[in-house]
């Protein structure tokens, strides 16, 4: 080992002994807290001036590590695992109730870093895309998992497993422990710390798992266990420690303290009284101010009760509809009182779109938060049951590149529909409003693969596939850094759900419709594909797939491109005003967008294939494709002679069941919106 290398390990282990740790035996240490040198942090990690190891914050997508500093050894010169014991106090606290990261892991791992490891389902210890993990990565984990993944047969979103070299758990079981001969089910998403044992024999190579709330004693029967090899298993030099994980959910992810012992006899015991605590969880905070609130609307109404009257009068100016099956969506639903006190009685409009008018407001509840307030009018009350019930379902989905739905409420034949602000507006005002800068190719590109990100989500990301229905530049809505964000999403279903039983329409808008949907009106991942094709192109060009005036023999946006392409200058047909850019990312976005556009589905590539793409991670077509005709195609029938197209990409069957409804036509306030019939996605 080189000089320097031995050095700076010698300083690491003095380091350790000198803030807390304490043993006496090398691999043994007892950490009441962490510091800056007590562990080697990577990702999202950090150690918080009160002395918590805090693996991660309230961010998606990002992961965090904690290693302890000096690699170990848990085999001896014949290769014979050793022994080893630890105990460990940790706490996860979620930022939502009804959402949250993927827990944390105990490792043993070849590297203080993990490299290749990613967030999400992965841990921050592996990643399954390109077999990162597989095979003899060198990785033995405890995982404490709170989410539920088929891929790795997790059997619960609340479980202790123990991993060796895969996410798949070699031995697993619900968080629980025994207290008085009893199994007792804990939480490990609760937000309250809890301790687990990890124990190691050496000689029997079983490897025993242990869990109970903090302060409680230790159970005497393990909650899982199971023989591990780790002479085979592990690496000679091993890095011991945490890493925790958020995927679309966040969840803050702490250790308070940690005991360990390399060797046999059991760690030291952690001293409860001497760790840091853990901050508040804001669901404590949540119920807190409900029963303050509750207080003081019960002290205010007897105050007030000589002004009844004046109260009669101002509820039916607010009143609202809401029926019994509607108490299950409490935490969805916002009073329209607040409403109308967000929006200064419904005067600052904002857009116009094609479901209803939309207005910016500021909740003064919980705290002053910009939202956006769309108002769409619903006089059938046919399935609206069902619609609302699909909101609460909507606001779960999380994603960076979707904008959030917040809530609802209900009044007088109206959805109110509530979502987070966008400060710079809808993308179509930046393409065409000729008042505001052109948008450079680097935004452009940034946004069309933001969008094509929050699309794959919808598709595949999610617990239930979700069919947009309607991408065009006027649903995509751009944030203060200009990044892109879908919105808009499943809510054309409101019209599925009040349908009249005498005429039947598709929900979308001219040029953005797939042909197929005039044959069977049914709306899959491949007509959404469709759209995004001409999304592409109506932003590299700067011109919308079909204008007002357009009839259907003058040539649309997808032939202009297409002759530019077969001309061998498919770069010209970009928007004169991006002026210099990037010319092969615009030809690949050109290429990409004629390429959804084939009027045969069989032929588009899915979206996962669209954002490789995009990516450079996958290659688009050099030749034009035969199929891309003629506008009218596009809308009236498509070519079946697409065989030497056909071979690029397999044929999907990835599409979303749906049920035929009949429905009443609905006219629109933005874009050219058709009708001939309506589905709902189920």
């Amino acid at each position: 080992m080189p000089a320097a290398a031995l050095a700076v390990r010698v300083a690491a282990v003095l380091l350790l002994l000198a803030r807390g740790g304490s043993g006496s035996a090398p691999g043994e240490f007892v950490l009441s807290g962490f510091a800056s040198g007590n562990v080697t942090t990577s990702g999202a990690a950090v150690v918080t001036s009160s002395g918590l190891l805090q693996l991660t914050n309230a961010t998606n997508e990002v992961f965090g590590h904690g290693f302890y500093p000096v690699p170990l050894r848990f085999k001896d010169a014949s290769s014979t695992p050793r022994s080893f014991s630890t105990t460990f106090v940790f706490a996860m606290v979620p930022r939502h109730d009804d959402a949250h990261g993927h827990g944390i892991a105990f490792a043993l791992a070849p590297s203080p870093t993990v490299p290749g490891a990613v967030a999400g389902k992965n841990l921050g210890l592996f990643n399954t895309s390109d077999d990162t993990g597989k095979a003899r990565s060198g990785v033995v984990a405890v995982e404490l998992d709170t989410a539920k993944d088929e891929e790795f047969s997790d059997i619960n979103d609340n479980h202790v497993g123990i991993d060796v070299n895969s996410l798949v758990s070699v031995s697993s079981a619900p968080a629980a422990y025994v207290d008085a001969g009893s199994l007792v089910n804990i939480s490990l998403v609760s937000g309250e710390p809890l301790q687990a044992w990890v124990e190691y024999d050496g000689a029997s190579m079983r490897l025993e798992v242990t869990v109970a709330p903090a302060r409680k004693p230790r159970p005497a029967v393990p909650l899982v266990s199971s023989i591990v090899n780790l002479s085979s298993a592990v690496a000679d030099d091993t890095y011991v420690g945490f890493t925790a994980a958020n995927g679309a959910a966040s969840t803050s992810h702490y250790v308070l303290g940690w005991s360990f012992r390399l060797g046999d006899g059991r760690a030291t015991d952690l001293d409860a009284s001497k760790l840091p605590p853990v901050p508040s969880s804001k669901k404590k905070t949540s119920r807190l101010n409900l029963v303050t609130l509750s207080l003081v609307v019960v002290v205010a109404l007897l105050l007030a009760s000589v002004a009844v009257a004046a109260l009669v009068v101002r509820h039916r100016r607010f009143a609202e509809e809401q029926e019994d099956w509607e108490i299950q969506y409490g935490p969805h639903r916002i009073s329209y009182k607040d409403l109308h006190a967000a929006t200064r009685g419904f005067r600052d409009a904002i857009g116009q779109g094609g479901f209803g008018r939309v207005y910016h407001g500021v909740l003064q509840r919980p705290v002053n938060a910009e939202v956006a307030v769309k108002k769409v009018s619903h006089d059938s009350r046919q399935g609206l049951r069902e619609f609302v019930s699909e909101i609460a379902s909507m606001s779960r989905l999380r994603h960076r590149n979707l904008v959030q739905l917040l809530g609802y409420c209900r009044r007088r034949g109206e959805l109110v529909l509530v979502y987070d602000y966008m400060v710079n507006g809808s993308l179509d005002r930046h393409l065409f409003d000729a008042g505001k800068p052109a948008l450079s190719w680097e935004q452009r590109g940034k946004i069309v693969r933001d969008v094509a990100a929050g699309l794959l989500y919808l598709h595949e990301g999610w617990e239930q596939v979700v069919v947009h229905r309607d991408i065009k530049s006027a649903n995509v809505l751009l944030d203060a850094d200009m990044n892109g964000k879908l919105s808009d999403f499943g809510l054309a279903r409101l019209y599925d759900h009040g349908s009249n039983p005498q005429t039947t329409h598709v929900i979308g808008t001219l040029g953005y419709l797939a042909p197929e949907m005039s044959k069977t009106g049914k709306a899959t991942t491949s007509t959404d594909v469709f759209a995004f094709g001409a999304f592409l192109l109506e932003v590299a060009c700067g011109r919308r797939p079909m204008e007002r005036d357009d009839d259907l023999d003058s040539p649309g946006l997808v032939d202009l491109v297409l002759e530019c392409w077969k001309a061998g200058r498919i770069v010209e047909a970009r928007d004169k005003r991006i002026g210099k850019c990037d010319e092969a990312d615009v030809e690949l976005v050109l290429k990409l967008g004629l390429l959804c556009s084939h009027p045969d589905p069989r032929c588009r590539p899915s979206m996962r294939q669209a954002v490789q793409m995009l990516e450079g991670a996958a290659p688009v077509p050099e030749t034009p494709p035969k199929d891309l005709a003629s506008n009218s195609r596009l809308f009236y029938g498509y070519s079946e002679s697409f065989d030497e197209f056909a071979t690029m990409f397999p044929a999907t069957s990835e599409v979303t069941s749906v049920t035929t409804q009949p429905s009443s036509s609905h006219s629109t306030g933005e874009g050219q919106q058709v009708s001939s019939e309506q589905i709902t996605n189920v």
